[in-house]
């Protein structure tokens, strides 16, 4: 018998029977189209989309998350034990995470976790069924939120690479080069004592950040024997800093992992006389806004990151839906901000010039 349906009214949700009826095809058809089962082409499953947007249709959640097993829903947790937990760029990434969703029709879910409650935060929103699956920031060398979902079976994406690949999707920026590009360019100008200020020894971004300086001073001749690690923030950049300008043989430049830490290089030149982008060169990494309004502005690497959070979530659906991990693995590039902190030359070098190209580097 031919299901019959009230005409559409102002008061009248729109139903899986008028997207079917819009296009022409069975309720089937459009909920495997609308629910990504590869047997469907992508020419019906981009029609019954555009219907549905047209037609307001939402499937309502616990209906199908009853019949399909999933809640459409992506899952982020803020750790909020991190220094930067609430870092400018959040906003950003979040808004790229939702919007990624969006176009599939998926919804984001948002939750923080004080620290050491992290993985109780993931649990309770697996028992609750309230993420299909899970977007990690911030990867570390050993990742026990990886290790958990790895273990469960519960699908999950990363913001950064893992050392352990097995069984990881992600996305990220190839940071390495970025370094390497820094101390190329401080080279050129005629720095021969480069310095290295890392983040976190825990993260797997200090590593790679790490690598990529030491890659970029064997490029360029030089020995890498002034590095700091564990500057996280102002304070730390300028304890860090002031170290290295107080050895026998201090730097002339620097290169700082984390734009947050290179905005305590200021801090520590004055204390000594120096001015940055006069006696000093520095470029960090992030592209925050506080490094734009330093004076003179920090020269930087600058990421996208709503185009990040849009990659990522298109990512993890993929992942959800089934697609294996060692081919949903992408590497983006970053932007360096050319700007006066890096505007000095080194003993006996002339000043770099111009470049805005984008190169690697998150």
């Amino acid at each position: 018998m031919e299901e019959i349906t009230a005409p559409r009214g102002p008061g009248r949700r729109a139903t899986i029977t008028d997207v079917a009826r819009d296009i022409g095809v069975s309720k089937g058809t459009v909920s495997r189209a609308l629910n990504g089962h590869p047997d469907i082409s992508d020419a019906t499953r981009l029609r019954a989309q555009k219907a549905a947007a047209r037609l307001g249709y939402r499937p309502l959640g616990s209906a199908q998350a009853i019949r399909t097993g999933r809640c459409r829903a992506l899952g982020l947790v803020i750790e909020t034990g991190e220094h930067d937990a609430h870092r400018p760029f959040l906003a950003a990434f979040l808004a790229g995470l939702s919007d990624g969703a969006a176009l599939e029709g998926w919804t984001l879910t948002v939750a923080t976790a004080p620290e050491g409650d992290t993985l109780a935060t993931y649990q309770r929103l697996i028992d609750d069924r309230k993420a299909d699956g899970f977007v990690l920031p911030r990867t570390r060398l050993r990742d026990p939120r990886v290790e958990m979902l790895r273990g469960a079976g519960v699908p999950f994406v990363l913001f950064g690479r893992h050392g352990d690949p097995e069984g990881c999707a992600w996305f990220d920026i190839e940071m390495e080069a970025a370094m390497r590009a820094s101390v190329a360019r401080l080279a050129a100008a005629g720095h021969r004592r480069i310095a290295f200020v890392g983040g976190s020894a825990l993260h797997t971004y200090a590593q790679l950040r790490a690598e990529g300086f030491r890659a970029g001073m064997a490029e360029a001749g030089l020995r890498a024997d002034l590095m700091r690690f564990g500057a996280v923030d102002r304070a730390g950049g300028a304890r860090a800093a002031a170290a290295l300008l107080d050895a026998p043989d201090p730097p002339s430049a620097f290169v700082y992992a984390v734009d947050a830490a290179a905005l305590g290089l200021w801090q520590a030149a004055r204390a000594r006389g120096l001015t940055v982008g006069r006696d000093l060169a520095v470029i960090g990494y992030d592209g925050t806004p506080e490094g734009a309004h330093a004076e003179p502005p920090l020269a930087t690497w600058a990421v996208d990151t709503h185009a990040a959070g849009l990659r990522l979530a298109d990512l993890l659906i993929r992942r959800i839906r089934g697609e294996a991990p060692e081919a949903l693995r992408e590497v983006g590039q970053a932007r360096y901000l050319d700007r006066g902190s890096a505007a000095c030359a080194g003993p006996g070098g002339a000043a770099p010039s111009d470049d805005d190209t984008p190169m690697g580097g998150r």
